[in-house]
C-alpha cells in the first residue's frame, strides 16, 4: 500500500456546489476508481486558499494513472470542469504533494 497525495483548485464561490456533486458521486465512478486500486480517499478544502487537498491510498499494484482512460472518469472530470482549475483535456490540475511528516 502507498498513500499519494496532491493538491488542486477551485473556483471561487464553487464550494458548496463541490460539496454537492461529490455527495451525490456516481455508484460507477466509485467503483471505476476502486477498480484501479484506490481507497480510503479523502478530499479536503482550504477555504481561505481555495485548494483542495487529496489523499488516497493505493493498494499494492495499484494503478490511478489507468483512471485517466476510463470513460466515466472523463465524463466526470467534464462535470466538474466548470468549478475547478482543469488541463485542457477538461482532468483536474492536480501538483503532487509531498510527505513531510506521519505519526502513527
Amino acid at each position: 500500500m502507498k498513500e499519494e497525495a496532491f493538491a488542486m483548485k477551485l473556483k471561487s464561490g464553487f464550494a458548496d456546489e463541490y460539496k454537492k456533486r461529490h455527495d451525490a458521486i456516481w455508484p460507477e465512478l466509485k467503483k471505476a476508481i476502486s477498480e484501479t486500486g484506490v481507497y480510503d480517499y479523502s478530499i479536503y478544502l482550504d477555504e481561505e486558499s481555495l485548494t483542495l487537498f487529496a489523499v488516497q491510498k493505493v493498494k499494492d499494484g495499484g494503478n490511478p494513472d489507468a483512471q485517466k482512460g476510463m470513460e466515466i472518469v472523463r465524463k466526470w472530470w467534464n462535470m466538474m470542469a466548470d468549478i475547478m482549475d482543469v488541463n485542457p483535456d477538461n482532468s483536474p490540475v492536480c501538483r503532487p504533494l509531498r510527505k513531510m511528516f506521519h505519526m502513527d
